[in-house]
């Protein structure tokens, strides 16, 4: 190898990884070699090289369907702002830029780690990015191993076509939306004191609801004259998340109008929209980063470490072992009692979480009892071990909400019950789900 070339090689081998495995050295040295012999620039040669290997093998993701934790992905957007910031860097002030990106079909954040000279308005095509979760959201990620090219202004609307606020159904809501506009009836309704900037401020707490879906909300301004059972007109509420769910905000920004049901013609009633929801399987729980008030049924196929009789800190709540928190040092723990199960329904499986009242509805036993059985046996793996013996195989209804996790996905229960194990209908449904994928694979086929 060309000892000059060697440096130059490694550059583009290491820059290709995230790519590909099968893009070796002798490769990358040869189409090096054969662009210098065409007397090509060595530093557009080696940009060649790489655009040529990041087009063949890049998936093009549209802004909406950018999850967290991608890597080698194309993505064209147009930048909405951008900000100059200094981070500190494993020891090092580095410059970075953080702004909003956004295409027809939605808006993230960005960082680029490198300078770009980029400008609000322009539309860059990045190759090579990659993705993480920044503020419950995922953000696009991009430096000195990706590619950013300026396209032509006509490539996507204007900025004000993309940052225009869309009217949308509750359920149509999503981690790619910024604002939203929408019409609801409030479900629930509460005020809290909140301290900013050590300032108490009043806000609203509750949620809405329409035809499609249910979701929490947060007023930071008065709701005059509303109360559990007004729909509202609310435009450019500003959408936050929180463990993978959508939460509206309403704020100065945010115009909000009473109204009159008797009047105007709506698909939901506060009736309707405050149902019962229907259970999901638990496939289109876990393709989600989280939902907001769900119902699953399943079999119970584990009962996971951790369940049983526990101690928490009384000050941050946080589970702890022989009365030490990692945050508030010795203290004087507190007793509790949760269970931590693995649910099944045979489309897919989730963690449940049942706190002290559910777990002792689901166990059969109350807390006092499980003590007792700590004491008889005298061990602390006692009741996790009864847990097990009786609650392994029994089919289980849990409502709440759940979040995306690095062990998956979790529905921390706010209701649990066991519902009439009917297995001639289950064996029903499994069959008409069966035949329905069969026919789609039919379809597909």
């Amino acid at each position: 190898m060309n000892n000059k070339l060697a440096p130059h090689i490694e550059e583009l081998t290491k820059a290709l990884e995230s790519i590909s495995t099968n893009i070796g050295e002798s490769q990358i040295q040869e189409e090096l070699e054969k662009l210098l012999d065409f007397r090509v620039p060595l530093d557009e040669a080696k940009r060649t090289i790489i655009r040529k290997y990041m087009s063949a093998s890049m998936p093009v993701m549209k802004i909406r369907d950018i999850t967290a934790g991608l890597k080698g992905f194309e993505v064209t957007g147009r930048i909405i702002d951008v900000t100059e910031k200094s981070v500190n860097l494993r020891g090092k002030d580095t410059i970075i830029f953080s702004g909003t990106l956004a295409d027809e079909d939605g808006a993230c954040s960005f960082t680029a780690w490198s300078n770009y000279s980029l400008k609000i308005g322009d539309i860059i095509r990045i190759k090579n990015a990659y993705s993480r979760s920044w503020h419950n959201r995922s953000e696009v990620n991009f430096g000195e191993r990706s590619h950013v090219e300026k396209l032509p202004d006509d490539v996507l609307p204007s900025i004000d076509e993309l940052t225009k606020t869309p009217v949308k159904k509750l359920r149509e809501v999503a981690n790619t939306d910024l604002s939203v506009s929408s019409v609801a009836v409030i479900l629930e309704f509460s005020h809290r004191n909140v301290n900013v900037k050590g300032e108490e401020v009043t806000i609203v707490e509750g949620v809405l609801a329409d035809e499609t879906a249910k979701l929490p909300f947060t007023s930071w301004v008065p709701l005059d004259g509303l109360d559990i059972g007004s729909t509202i007109r609310f435009e450019k509420a500003s959408v936050r998340m929180f463990r993978g769910v959508p939460s509206l905000n309403l704020n100065d920004n945010t115009t909000i109008n009473a109204v009159d049901a008797s009047t105007e013609e709506l698909p939901f009633t506060f009736e309707s929209a405050n149902m019962v929801p229907e259970s999901v399987p638990i496939s289109e729980i876990i393709e989600k980063d989280g939902m907001f008030d769900v119902i699953a049924l399943g079999n119970i196929i584990s009962i996971r470490p951790g369940s049983g009789i526990i101690t928490r800190c009384p000050d941050c709540n946080r589970v702890i072992q022989k009365n030490t928190c990692r945050v508030h040092g010795t203290v004087e723990s507190v007793k509790d009692m949760r269970i931590k199960a693995i649910l099944d329904d045979g489309t897919g499986a989730i963690s449940v979480m049942l706190n002290r009242e559910l777990s002792e509805i689901t166990y059969g036993r109350s807390m006092a009892e499980a003590e007792n059985i700590i004491q008889k046996a005298m061990s602390q793996d006692a009741v996790f071990e009864d847990m097990r013996q009786v609650l392994t195989g029994k089919y289980l209804a849990v409502r709440g909400n759940t979040s995306s996790t690095e062990f998956g996905v979790m529905l921390v229960a706010k209701s649990a019950w066991m519902p009439d194990n009917n297995i001639n209908e289950r064996v029903n449904a499994l069959m008409k789900r069966l035949g329905n994928n069969k026919e789609e694979e039919a379809d597909n086929g």
